[in-house]
């Protein structure tokens, strides 16, 4: 069953104008069917449709489950976009996809890119959770400097993923301990700055590496995203 993304769905019991169109104009659905919504918080329900509107279709809910995340620890990532939006959108896309709780877009000094629309990755991770049919929309920051990132506490595991060979680093695949929370920072092209590695060793942050291969930044993320998901299962 097609999933559709309703947030307020138990306060409206209208589908948004984007999802009513789907529904009605694209599906051909009309009074009576069945379709399933997601609110993005966990919850899936069963609803019928009352009002077949091309762009306020309404519906009454016969159920209502708690789905909740299929992974019990919390899995962040920071990663510095790409020049290429593309890339990173991808990048958000397929992480959602596999399970992740949160991506926090951060500004590195060697950052080719600065700022980035939110609201478009956001749409692509909304996309990529009915696509999936998860229940829970992951996170998704506003872009932030990456001392702010260093600095804040995280009940978990800190991983950056460095590619200097000034610092010592270990193997992510070795490091991380199944079932604990993690968060994997991801540097841009030109890399994490001395300066960047110095304060992340400094609040805590373990150096790693993601295998003999360099990776791009958002091959990286999604391996790294992919590994913790296959320790954590392994260890299951």
């Amino acid at each position: 069953m097609i999933q559709f993304y309703v947030p307020d769905i138990a306060d409206t019991l209208t589908l948004p104008e984007s999802e009513s169109g789907h529904c009605v104009r694209v599906l051909r659905m009309g009074e009576g069917d069945r379709l399933q919504c997601v609110d993005g918080a966990g919850f899936r329900y069963i609803c019928r449709i009352t009002h077949a509107h091309a762009k306020h279709a309404s519906v009454e809910i016969e159920s209502k489950e708690y789905i909740g995340c299929h992974w019990t620890q919390q899995i962040v990532l920071a990663v510095a976009p790409t020049k290429n939006m593309d890339r990173i959108e991808w990048m958000a896309e397929k992480c959602t996809e596999i399970g992740i709780n949160a991506i926090l877009p951060v500004r590195c000094e060697h950052s080719e890119r600065k700022e980035i629309k939110i609201s478009r990755v956001g749409k692509i991770m909304v996309s990529a959770m009915k696509q999936s049919l998860k229940t829970v929309l992951p996170a998704l920051e506003e872009m932030q400097p990456v001392e702010n990132v260093l600095r804040s506490d995280f009940p978990g595991h800190k991983f950056i993923c460095y590619c200097g060979d000034d610092v010592p680093r270990r193997e992510l695949a070795k490091e991380y301990i199944p079932g604990s929370d993690a968060v994997v920072l991801i540097g841009p092209e030109g890399d994490f700055s001395p300066k960047e590695v110095r304060l992340a060793l400094e609040n805590g942050w373990i150096p790693v590496s993601l295998g003999a291969s360099r990776l791009r930044t958002e091959t990286a993320g999604v391996y790294a995203v992919s590994m913790l998901h296959i320790l954590n299962e392994r260890n299951t």
